[in-house]
């Protein structure tokens, strides 16, 4: 099997805590670390104070590199330093704002090299796709620096995550076609569309075209870059079977191989420190749930939470507003349920005023929790590891990182099928802190009625069998710890370098026709 020497991954996620790709790549750096120390160098965007919560600077690595490269380039500012994740790998931040005035002579090489349609670029298209070119342009010089007066030279691998980092994998194809290129889709950007339009994307799935639906939701650019990206990589990949099935029909190109997410155990607090944790985190909860409700909450409340982007159907929210809805008339008519329910939907920039109906609740936490909010303080994690129960019913989830979390904390999780966390969890024994619903495109208020129904289950089982579920989530979870999954990537890293080097042939021996 090819290994790589040296890996370069990128992601508008590196250093900056977005959505769940960032809890890919930042719990899978210190599997990296592992096999290949301090060559993983992972390159992201520059925000200046934001990416310095996640990022700290070190002015001594790579000194020489660096002090040649800003000669060269002093119009694209780089900064080199550690990610403060488990690890702690390597990480190249840069801005690009200066190719802004070369947009349209960039876009006009990756049409002629790659067929990549800009015109109709719009939103985050151009900012995302400057700094995949940025990307490339330092790899590029990198590259040369580490390969410098050395004969045989090492394997380089050069991972991109979704459209927005793309133009490296152009890039470094065009200008260094000696790094092997792979290329990751974590969600194809028209079957997140189709579902966040309300259109059923699973009932009339076959029929689908990619290119004409990009028309029709005007998303020809990034589909186009994400379609020209995937056909032209080394190495294609996607997270799930769920999301590999989107990519064969959306994009028209079956993935070389599915490279499934998994977490790393460290984030995890252990023994004493645990339930110490826990506790902070229940006392904190409790606490602003307490102001923002007007009175107390008792101690042995429900702690209920859903996560995530702020995507109505495609995460579920609001299949969970039904159900809380349904639990608060169950409880109303029957008086069911034992303990207050306070239900957390911890969803960026989704600013409501919190609700209360009998004896459920819910409080709206608007912001990202990276420890500096001004509601908690605190991180994700640090809030996650006091919950009851999390619940996921998503409606598209190509993997579906926030369930897992949540087990890897020990908290038991409801999640669906349409998750691919789901569809794995499911295939796994010992699963009973995991409900998987089946979800379909016509079943609303049957998965309501089930997450209704779970919730009300959970709050009756004998205590024994609160912690049997809690012990089983933690099992799940670590069946999914990336020192099981990584050999996926280990052999995307095969399949790239052996890609290259006949492509690398190919350049060399031109065919005669």
């Amino acid at each position: 099997m090819n290994t790589p020497d040296y890996i370069f991954e990128t992601s508008w996620e590196v250093c900056n805590r977005v959505g769940g790709i960032y809890a890919v790549l930042s719990t899978r750096a210190a599997s990296m670390q592992a096999e290949h120390p301090d060559k993983v160098f992972f390159f992201g965007p520059d925000f200046g104070e934001h990416s310095d919560i996640y990022f700290k600077e070190d002015k001594k690595l790579l000194k020489e590199w660096l002090s040649a490269f800003s000669r060269q380039h002093s119009d694209i500012p780089v900064r080199i330093g550690r990610w403060k994740v488990p690890g702690e790998p390597i990480a190249i931040l840069l801005k690009f704002d200066a190719l802004w005035a070369k947009k349209d002579e960039i876009y006009a090489w990756a049409w002629n090299k790659f067929q990549v349609q800009s015109h109709a670029a719009y939103g985050d298209y151009d900012e995302s796709c400057l700094f995949g070119y940025a990307a490339g342009m330092v790899m590029e010089s990198l590259y040369h620096f580490l390969t410098k007066g050395k004969g045989q030279k090492p394997n380089f691998c050069m991972h991109a995550n979704e459209w927005q980092t793309a133009f490296s994998v152009f890039y470094l194809q065009d200008h260094c076609p000696q790094i092997a290129t792979l290329f990751t889709t974590h969600a194809t950007g028209i079957g997140r569309s189709i579902a966040g339009n309300g259109k059923p994307l699973y009932d009339y799935f076959e029929h689908y075209n990619g290119d004409q639906m990009a028309y029709e939701l005007n998303m020809v650019s990034k589909h186009s870059v994400e379609k020209q990206a995937a056909h032209h990589a080394d190495c294609f990949t996607t997270v799930s079977d769920i999301t590999a099935r989107e990519c064969k029909q959306l994009l028209d190109k079956p993935v070389d191989i599915v490279t499934p997410n998994g977490f790393e155990p460290t984030y995890v607090p252990k023994g004493k420190d645990f339930d110490l944790k826990r506790a902070e985190a229940r006392e904190a909860l409790r606490k602003v749930a307490g102001e923002q409700l007007g009175g107390v909450v008792p101690e042995n409340a429900l702690l209920v939470c859903i996560s995530g982007r702020l995507e109505w159907k495609n995460k579920g929210i609001d299949v969970f507003a039904a159900a809380l809805d349904k639990l608060a008339q169950k409880i109303y008519h029957s008086q069911q349920l034992e303990r207050e329910v306070i239900a957390f939907v911890m969803i960026p920039y989704l600013d409501r005023a919190p609700s209360r109906k009998g004896r459920v609740s819910a409080v709206f936490v608007p912001y990202y929790l990276n420890g500096h909010d001004p509601l908690f303080g605190k991180t994700y994690y640090d809030l996650l590891i006091g919950m009851d129960v999390s619940v996921f019913p998503s409606y598209y989830e190509p993997w579906g990182y926030t369930p897992l979390e949540s087990c890897a904390f020990h908290v038991p999780t409801i999640t669906t099928s349409l998750a691919g966390f789901g569809v794995w969890a499911a295939q796994q024994k010992d699963q009973y802190g995991v409900v998987v619903i089946e979800r379909n495109d016509s079943n609303f208020d049957q998965v309501a009625e089930h997450i209704a129904n779970d919730l009300l289950r959970f709050d009756r089982l004998p205590k024994e069998e609160k912690a049997r579920a809690r012990k089983e989530a933690a099992a799940v979870a670590k069946k999914a710890d990336w020192k099981h999954f990584f050999k996926y990537y280990r052999q995307a890293y095969d399949i790239a370098l052996k890609k290259r080097d006949k492509r690398i042939n190919e350049l060399q021996n031109p065919r005669l026709l």
